[in-house]
């Protein structure tokens, strides 16, 4: 006898729950690209009635509790939405599969506001002329922008809610959204699914350390740094299940940029032998989910990336970004290192030219052209992405009763997108939102890429440009300099800040060598050969004796803290992906730090990184040049038994090193932190706090720690969940 409920893996985390008699496919989890993965199961896939293709696919989605799991985010419901409502036709008038129904979106209250924020965010961008006005927008322009704004939105901006049916799962509270269904939160992300006689256990947690897959498997390989070349890292869309989405990587005398940040993004990055303290900053086209889901992963860095992007571009993101994580929208500043560029003109970028124009797409939209000058005359490429079709411009967008203003700005946008550049990457996906091939015949671009499908090319499309695969590199101006020994000085300048550069040189005059993914840099039990400063890529310490494994990534110098007492390695090191790295001698090291009198101090510096290391606040994406910069700046306090201490919003960050302290009814011991509660949540949490036992604490001065975005976001959250617990 057939079950009445069928349940599929999808990948770690996602499962797909079917019943067939009451019309339910409930996926359970979104992650980034979870789309994709169903259409490799074959869980999406063509479906024609009546003479109407549309796709098959889920009608409910189950959220995770956890909204972050090992670093990823785990609900990101826009795209299986997006998927939902339009190709399967739900949301489209007088479409064959359009029956009335709603897409199903259960969860948790939390995590159900905060993906129908992200959603109608994701959805509009910005909703009203006075949020385009604040975004430093004149009049005349928001009254155009929201114009075009409504003729995307077929007139109306709705509400997340008047698109899904959201119903809150709360507690241990059993829900019925249809009948005989009946779903229960037996505890964080485990769940049981019920109809009629049957019922199964879903349980959406990540084991272990796993992360979420990519739906594809990328090459590694070896970029060189580059004076200004373009590195090709996405060509396919939303839908497509074998390519990342549609982006590339400049890289300008040396420094790595990103344009755009999708899903996966630390699998490009990882292929490319990239690690993300190796990225200056970011260039920002849009807000929909295959250019932007990858932002979490700065949030989740130590160190704030620079974010370029016009103002109402950033206002747009920044409010879709806030909305999904449930933070205020000022939080933004504080996970990027925020650059407004200006329309229409060149601005400059420690050398790199870039100018954003506008693009009419349903949410705030700019592509980019950059340059620099070299042998006398400028290098340009251009970044298309996401532009509308010029027939669809004409036949939608413009109307006929039009004023002659208006009519003049999308005559711009032509222009624009027909700049002439050395080389231009150009969507090309078509549909009511899309570009098409053919508006570029006469493009007089030297070289055009077409990008934003998930097919192949015509033989028309084929006359206009052509695809390039993942990793190749187009170098526009040529390097005559070695970038790699300029960052490893700076590197070794901040290890040894007070050393003279002559000593720095007696370093930087050993080999930089090159390893490939899997090598061996030393394994655990042998004498150490050399030491390591990784100048690219990421390496992994692996612990045997207790499973633990460590990323070390670019600019970490891997036997620091070796002496003549410590030769042994207590892990093994292996390249993860390509890796450069400044090869010193042991020898050479160890008199190094024996002639500087650095033995002790390094010592030192030990045993606080690795407490740092062994704590919830610092146990994540820190990297070792932060750690160090923490450890060197922190003060170590006693108090005794019964001793109170001031809270104040200067206060700083208190680390417990040994003892317990008692903060209203908190009690917190070794390795909790204090001292954010007033800054996040003033006149929630008393001004004092009561060590009721005797107490070591680390101070860390705020400038330091909020500046960390992984850590200032662990603060906040922390800040929240103990008012919550109040």
């Amino acid at each position: 006898m057939q079950n009445k409920i069928e349940i599929t893996k999808i990948i770690s985390g996602v499962y797909w729950v079917e019943i067939a008699e009451i019309n339910l496919r409930l996926l359970c989890g979104c992650p980034a690209d979870t789309v994709k993965h169903l259409k490799k199961r074959g869980l999406i896939d063509k479906i024609t009635k009546n003479g109407v293709e549309f796709e098959s696919g889920p009608n409910a989605i189950l959220l995770s509790d956890k909204p972050i799991q090992n670093g990823e985010l785990s609900n990101l419901a826009e795209f299986p939405l997006l998927q939902m409502l339009y190709l399967q036709g739900m949301i489209i008038p007088n479409h064959v599969n359009n029956t009335g129904e709603k897409p199903l979106i259960i969860g948790s209250p939390t995590q159900l506001k905060a993906q129908i924020e992200y959603f109608y965010r994701g959805n509009y961008g910005l909703v009203n002329k006075q949020e385009i006005l604040e975004a430093g927008i004149d009049d005349q322009t928001a009254d155009f922008l929201m114009k075009m704004k409504l003729r995307f939105a077929f007139g109306k901006i709705n509400n997340t809610e008047t698109l899904i049916n959201a119903v809150p799962l709360v507690d241990e509270i059993t829900i019925s959204p249809k009948k005989d269904l009946y779903i229960t939160r037996l505890e964080n992300n485990l769940f049981e699914v019920k109809y009629q006689d049957e019922s199964v256990i879903i349980n959406i947690n990540l084991p272990g350390k796993e992360v979420y897959p990519a739906p594809y498997t990328l090459n590694f390989h070896k970029i060189n740094r580059e004076y200004f070349s373009i590195i090709h890292t996405g060509e396919g869309d939303a839908w497509d299940i074998n390519r990342p989405c549609m982006a590339s990587i400049i890289m300008f005398q040396g420094k790595i940029y990103l344009i755009d940040a999708g899903p996966d993004l630390m699998t490009s990055l990882n292929a490319l032998g990239i690690s993300v303290n190796e990225v200056d900053g970011i260039f920002n086209t849009h807000g929909h989910d295959d250019h932007f889901a990858g932002l979490m992963s700065f949030v989740r860095s130590d160190h704030k990336i620079k974010y370029f992007a016009s103002s109402l571009v950033r206002a747009s993101v920044a409010k879709k970004l806030c909305g999904l994580m449930g933070v205020q929208e000022e939080s933004f500043y504080q996970f990027f290192d925020v650059c407004d560029l200006k329309f229409d003109v060149w601005n400059n970028v420690e050398g790199l030219e870039i100018m954003p124009l506008m693009s009419p797409h349903p949410v705030e939209t700019n592509i980019f052209y950059f340059r620099t000058f070299w042998d006398n005359r400028y290098y340009t490429y251009g970044h298309l992405a996401d532009v509308v079709s010029f027939r669809r411009l004409h036949q939608d967008i413009v109307k006929e009763s039009d004023e002659y203003d208006y009519k003049q700005m999308m005559q711009k946008v032509k222009d624009n997108y027909l700049l002439p550049a050395d080389l231009k990457k150009i969507d090309i996906g078509g549909g009511m939102i899309h570009g098409d091939a053919g508006d570029y015949r006469e493009d007089e671009t030297q070289k055009i890429m077409l990008a934003h499908i998930a097919r192949g090319l015509n033989a028309d499309e084929k006359q206009v440009g052509s695809f390039a695969s993942f990793g190749n590199v187009d170098s526009l101006v040529e390097t005559n300099y070695d970038f790699s020994k300029h960052y490893a000085y700076q590197h070794l300048k901040f290890y040894f800040p007070n050393l003279p550069d002559y000593e720095i040189f007696s370093l930087l005059n050993c080999p930089i060598i090159h390893l490939n993914s899997g090598a061996d840099l030393f394994k655990k039990g042998a004498k150490y050969t050399y030491v390591y400063l990784i100048l690219t890529g990421l390496v992994e310490m692996i612990y045997p004796d207790t499973g633990i494994e460590n990323t070390l990534s670019a600019g970490s110098l891997v036997g620091f803290y070796v002496d003549n007492d410590d030769l042994v390695a207590k892990a093994t090191c292996r390249a993860s992906c390509h890796v450069t790295a400044l090869q010193i001698p042991i020898n050479h090291y160890l008199d190094f730090m024996t002639r500087q009198d650095l033995v002790d101090p390094f010592n030192t510096l030990e045993e606080t990184v690795i407490f740092f290391g062994s704590t919830s606040l610092f146990n994540e994406n820190m990297s070792l040049p932060v750690s160090i910069g923490m450890a060197q700046n922190h003060k170590r306090l006693r108090f005794d038994k019964g001793d109170s201490l001031t809270l104040t919003p200067e206060g700083g960050l208190y680390l417990i090193r040994n003892g317990q302290v008692k903060i209203d009814d908190l009690i917190l011991e070794q390795s909790d932190f204090f001292g954010t509660e007033n800054v996040f949540l003033p006149q929630t949490f008393p001004d004092n706090c009561l060590f009721t036992e005797n107490t070591e604490l680390w101070h860390i001065p705020f400038n330091i720690v909020m500046n960390i975005p992984i850590v200032y976001w662990k603060m906040l959250v922390s800040a929240e969940r103990r008012k919550s617990n109040k």
